[in-house]
This record gives C-alpha cells, sequence and structure tokens, in this order.
C-alpha cells in the first residue's frame, strides 16, 4: 500500500482539487493506496471540505502547531509501505507520485523531489540555496533542493523517527546520516494560486537552528559529554595559560594583576570550562531519560475521521 501525507492549514479552496488529481495519479500506479489529511488547527472552511471527499482519512489536531508535528501525526498514522508527503497548496504536483515510487523500488529508502522550474519569490529561492548549501556541508548530503515537500519513504526508516520544530525540512538529510539511501528527481512545481503562503523568514531562521539540532543528534547523540567536554578542557586550558601569563607578568614585575584583564579572563574562561563540563552531564542524563521512557508527542490528536468511499 502507498500513503500519501498531507497537512493543511486553511487551505480550502485546494484540499478538493488536490484530492481529485492524487486520485488521478494514483489510478495509473493501480495499486492500494490511502491518503491522509492532517488538519492544523484552520480557521476557514477547509474541515468542512475535508470531510466532503470520499475515501480520505483525516487527522484533526487540537491546536496548530505547524507543519512538522502535522506530518508526525499523519506519518504514525499511516499503513503503507511507502509513505508520500506533500503540502496542500497545489503548488506540489501528485502526478509525480508514480516516479517518486518508481525511484524507492529501484532499492532507495528516500527520494527527495527537485523543483527545478520552481514558481517561488526571490527571496524564498535565496533563503532555499542558503539552506542546501548548510545542509551539505553539515550532514555530507547535497540536494538541490531539500526544503521541497514532495517525498517519498520507505516505511521502515521513517516510522520509527519522531520530528520536532521545523525537522521535516532536513529529514532527508537526517536519514541519510543514519544510513539511509537517498535519491533526489525533478518534479513538477506550480505557482500557487489559492490562499496565502505560510513560509515567512524568521521561519528559515527557525530552520537552520534545526539543522544545527539534527547534526548535534546524528553525530554525538550517544555522548554529549564528549562534546561539551572537549569544549570545557579548551576553556579550562586557555584559562591556565592566560593565568600563567598574568602571573608571569606580575613576577617579572612588568605589570600588576590590577593592570591587566588577563586575571578576569583567566576566571572567566576556567568557570566557562565548569560550566560546559556541567551541561554535558545535564545533557547525559537527559539522554538517558529520553531513550528510557516512552517518547510522547507534543500534538494531541482531537479526533480521527474516516470518511466513506
Amino acid at each position: 500500500m502507498i500513503s500519501v501525507v498531507i497537512p493543511v492549514y486553511n487551505e480550502e479552496k485546494n484540499v478538493a482539487i488536490l484530492h481529485g488529481k492524487i486520485a488521478k495519479a494514483m489510478r495509473k500506479l493501480n495499486e492500494p493506496y490511502e491518503v491522509i489529511f492532517i488538519e492544523d488547527g484552520s480557521t476557514d472552511d477547509t474541515l468542512k471540505n475535508l470531510k466532503s471527499l470520499k475515501g480520505v482519512k483525516i487527522i484533526i489536531l487540537a491546536m496548530p502547531l505547524g507543519q512538522t508535528a502535522a506530518l508526525d501525526a499523519g506519518i504514525h498514522e499511516t499503513q503503507g509501505d511507502i509513505i508520500i508527503t506533500m503540502d496542500g497548496d497545489l503548488q506540489n504536483d501528485p502526478a509525480d507520485i508514480p516516479k517518486l515510487v518508481g525511484k524507492i523500488r529501484e532499492g532507495y529508502d528516500v527520494v527527495s523531489g527537485w523543483r527545478q522550474d520552481r514558481h517561488d519569490s526571490v527571496g524564498r529561492r535565496a533563503l532555499s540555496r542558503l539552506a542546501n548549501w548548510l545542509t551539505a556541508k553539515m550532514t555530507g548530503l547535497y540536494l538541490h533542493d531539500s526544503a521541497c515537500a514532495l517525498k517519498a519513504y520507505r516505511r521502515e526508516v521513517l516510522v520509527p523517527i519522531h520530528l520536532y520544530g521545523e525537522m521535516h525540512v532536513f529529514l532527508p538529510a537526517y536519514l541519510f546520516m543514519r544510513g539511509a539511501k537517498v535519491a533526489e528527481i525533478p518534479v513538477l512545481h506550480h505557482a500557487r494560486e489559492f490562499g496565502t503562503s505560510k513560509h515567512y523568514f524568521m521561519k528559515a531562521v527557525k530552520d537552520i537552528f534545526d539543522l544545527l539540532t539534527i547534526k548535534f543528534m546524528s553525530s554525538l547523540t550517544g555522548r554529549p559529554l564528549i562534546f561539551f567536554g572537549g569544549a570545557g578542557i579548551i576553556s579550562i586550558l586557555l584559562g591556565i595559560a592566560v593565568g600563567a601569563v598574568a602571573a608571569y607578568l606580575k613576577l617579572a614585575e612588568l605589570r600588576n594583576f590590577g593592570q591587566t584583564p588577563l586575571p578576569i579572563l583567566a576566571i572567566f574562561f576556567i568557570l566557562s570550562g565548569i560550566l560546559f563540563f556541567m551541561v554535558g552531564f545535564l545533557a547525559e542524563l537527559l539522554l538517558r531519560v529520553y531513550f528510557e521512557t516512552n517518547r510522547k508527542t507534543p500534538y494531541i490528536i482531537k479526533e480521527r475521521i474516516e470518511t466513506p468511499k
């Protein structure tokens, strides 16, 4: 089975058209499929229009928490062995779904779309290029378009993951660092006709911070003390070196302690090193708690609806 997961927020004019296009694309595959819409607290008639569609599953969140939380909720409701994610604004084209599925069945775990002919603002494209460059530098995976929402995943690599923040943008890179085989193929992209974009500058800033988090989680998830402890050792050694210089200047009668900022710097570096060690220990304890307790999601599913076929 193929599962198509679509988070929606204020897309009242788009959901029916999108559903029709998905049905048309899936008829070409001639395989069983399910369509899951995650309603993320829309304030228009999106939910009403979703309920009028045939043969869809609707996951209604108790409050709007954003695209990543909505995707996580939808992904963990799927039953398919291949999971397709896409936006609900008609900018992604469901006609590309058969291509994504075909690429997955060539042996890839993740297939990411590449919007070669992209219909977005200049500023948004520039931020996207920056994100692609940072992703490649920090994770080792270069994608032309890491932010493209149209992606396909093999179930076994995706379902064990829980998404937080804006993590969905860098999900292929995160899975790549966990050993997944990732491919990228060109897909269609259309200009938005109805509704307003949910992307803005501060969201891009949040994306970059989430990339740093993903890098840290992937490379040091088992031993954060190694990272913070290393920074602590360096800081303490710097403090000792600066203190030694200050002591030498005093003993050589070149400068008194009060005539140079070196003693203050020495104390600062040593205290910073101790704080790094403390943060490392706390991170180790938090990880133990995290891995030894049941994971809880930041969202609450208010209702599940399955419309008749």
